[in-house]
């Protein structure tokens, strides 16, 4: 078995490789915004966002949201600041994490970005499966296809699109998925409006359902919830992909991404609260009756859009793989062999995915636990650390002096938020078991 450092030194000449045939440092900071806005900015990710403020209430969620969405932002900043902080070009995130921590880092990221890109996955193929099915269900109200069969459909087009190279390679299909983000938002916000005014708002009610502990549970669950929702951990990776200079185009795609969420985030999650009120479904969409072209038009912009984030996220574990099976030269000179691998563990990861989403489709449990110890390690808690850890805060200087107790107090609070988050939806989850059977038809 080979030994931790030859893992990461195969990691490196995957990272070489990848440079020497020119993949990196072609896309401008329009493609990167692309990336960026697919990955943070799917349906799944802010449609449970109105549950979550159900599970808070309107000072804790809204007050919880903004900070979290600064937080984000400003954290993502700092990864991309830190694009060749020691001289040398870091292509992966993990790559990054050992230029900084050394060994532990490396791994430590590794393990984060596997569980919240698996969990992540989980979580929006059965929003996709819930879409596909809403939309199926319109147009034959008694089909007989349960969710199971349109996780399975949603699998198959995934497994089609993970033949593709690269992350590059999606900058088309990301185009689109962000093109239907901006319509889902669109939609599901006058949707969620429209059935809002529709209901006698004297039977709306705000206050937090359950007894203490069921409240502070469902608090914790919150918490996870929006920390999945805000989850980036590919910036390294679509950073690697942009033109000179990359900082600020970096800069600048983060920046655009984050007014896209900032217009979507934000209304749809206060609108949905105050539609709906402490009823409100753990998936936006299954709160909205009428009209009802304008709800599978929102859902059928869901299914898109997911499609992109869906590849962004595979593509850690890709790589990871493909370093350890293809790291052999002679492959080069067999491109059928090489296809072949990529077809083979593509496949595998499909098929476990799709499995494990099809016989557990409880989407709020995973999105809150992908959130607590996937997404708020990575995007909350190692961006603040590694900051001060890189050394790059201008020592004797006002904005130096503000931004280290800041990254320190980022850093303790997200950690805390983690946990929290872990524990309530491990509980959901136990609760859930108790009450469904494997492969319930949602």
């Amino acid at each position: 078995m080979d030994s931790p450092e030859s893992m990461v030194e195969v990691g490196r000449r995957e990272a070489e490789e990848e440079e020497e045939e020119g993949v990196s440092g072609k896309g401008t900071w329009k493609h990167a915004a692309f990336h960026v806005a697919t990955t943070i900015a799917t349906p799944a990710a802010y449609a449970p966002l109105p549950f979550a403020l159900a599970s808070l209430g309107w000072p804790l969620g809204v007050s919880s949201l903004v900070s979290a969405t600064i937080a984000t932002w400003y954290s993502s900043i700092l990864i991309a600041s830190l694009w060749k902080w020691n001289g040398e070009k870091h292509l992966t995130y993990r790559h990054l994490a050992h230029s900084i921590f050394g060994f532990w880092g490396y791994w430590s990221i590794a393990l984060f970005q596997q569980v919240a890109s698996l969990g992540n996955n989980i979580a929006i193929q059965i929003a996709a499966g819930s879409s596909l099915k809403a939309a199926y269900k319109h147009y034959h109200a008694d089909g007989k296809l349960s969710l199971q069969h349109f996780i399975i459909f949603f699998g198959i087009v995934e497994l089609l699109l993970s033949q593709l190279p690269n992350i590059h390679s999606l900058r088309w299909i990301n185009a689109l998925c962000t093109f239907s983000t901006i319509g889902f938002a669109a939609t599901t916000i006058g949707v969620t409006i429209y059935n809002g005014k529709k209901i006698d708002r004297t039977s709306v009610s705000y206050s937090l359902q359950g007894s203490s502990a069921s409240k502070s549970f469902k608090a914790f669950n919150a918490l996870g919830t929006i920390a999945f929702s805000f989850g980036d951990a590919m910036l390294p990776e679509i950073q690697n992909t942009v033109k000179e200079p990359a900082k600020n185009n970096m800069y600048k795609s983060i920046s655009a991404a984050y007014t896209v969420i900032v217009l979507t985030y934000w209304q749809l999650a206060f609108c949905g609260y105050w539609a709906f009120g402490s009823q409100v479904q753990p998936y936006i969409l299954a709160s909205l009756s009428i009209p009802k072209w304008t709800v599978v038009m929102a859902n059928l912009f869901a299914a898109i859009q997911i499609c992109g984030c869906f590849q962004i996220y595979c593509r850690p574990t890709y790589a990871y793989f493909e370093g350890r099976m293809m790291s052999n030269k002679s492959t080069n000179h067999f491109p059928l062999r090489i296809q072949l691998i990529r077809l083979l563990f593509t496949s595998i990861y499909m098929i476990l995915v799709t499995l494990i989403a099809a016989a557990m489709p409880f989407f709020g449990d995973f999105v809150s636990i992908c959130g607590a110890i996937g997404f708020t390690p990575l995007d909350f808690v190692f961006p603040a650390l590694a900051y001060l850890k890189a050394g790059n805060i201008v020592k004797n200087s006002k904005l130096g002096l503000l931004m280290k107790p800041l990254n320190i107090l980022i850093a303790i609070w997200f950690s805390i938020v983690a946990i929290l988050g872990c524990i309530g939806a491990v509980r959901s989850i136990v609760e859930d078991i108790k009450n469904y059977k494997f492969f319930h038809d949602m």
